[in-house]
């Protein structure tokens, strides 16, 4: 089955949808912080598995790496 395409307003509603069951669950800040991190990293990792990471701009502090 193939994920739903999300425009930005459809982003926003999913993440607050899925912040408040996270809190109503009993995670607090920082464990859902940590999840965020945990969700970036994979996302993060499975860009550059697939060779679709851009570089950086020239200028920007995140092109040293």
């Amino acid at each position: 089955m193939l994920a739903p395409t999300l425009d930005a307003k459809g982003t926003k509603i999913l993440a607050k949808s899925l912040f408040k069951e996270l809190r109503a669950s009993g995670y607090n800040a920082n464990q859902i912080l940590g999840l965020s991190t945990e969700l970036i990293d994979l996302v993060t990792r499975d860009l550059r598995a697939q060779g679709d990471a851009r570089p950086a701009e020239e200028g920007s502090a995140e092109a040293v790496v």
